[in-house]
């Protein structure tokens, strides 16, 4: 009932976003869902990817710091008030979203939203408590 993310930490310089997709690329490596998040000095880019196992390899052998992190997949409406519903749904039992971003994937009619959850247990069990549909793997 969880994805793998990875966090890749990147110097924020030209090119550094295209080295990380290239190794991938390399590797058959194919990208699920994305999100980078910035400072003046480094990076922070999340990723969900189709073998995490085999993209943590390629960027540790590329010179790439990486973390593992448990994140909820969840599966909305594609259509106006959806997000809103799940939200209202954390902020009403409590439950921290850290941050989201949202996935490439996805049925038609669906959106995939990605969650890190500050209270990862509690999360998923809201999460199925409450009839949502969770991504297992893409």
């Amino acid at each position: 009932m969880e994805i793998k993310q990875i966090s890749v930490f990147l110097e924020n310089n030209a090119g550094r976003l295209g080295e990380v997709t290239r190794v991938l690329a390399n590797s058959g490596v194919n990208l699920r869902a994305i999100s980078i998040a910035d400072t003046a000095d480094f990076g922070i880019l999340r990723i969900i990817v189709d073998n995490y196992e085999k993209a943590v390899m390629a960027l540790s052998e590329a010179g790439f710091t990486t973390r593992i992190t448990n994140v909820a997949a969840v599966e909305v409406e594609d259509k106006p008030g959806s997000l809103a519903a799940v939200m209202d749904l954390f902020g009403k039992t409590s439950v921290n979203i850290e941050y989201l971003y949202a996935s490439l994937e996805g049925k038609e009619g669906k959106a995939v939203v990605i969650f890190k959850l500050e209270d990862h247990g509690k999360g998923l069990k809201i999460i199925q408590d409450n009839g949502l549909s969770m991504v297992e793997s893409f």
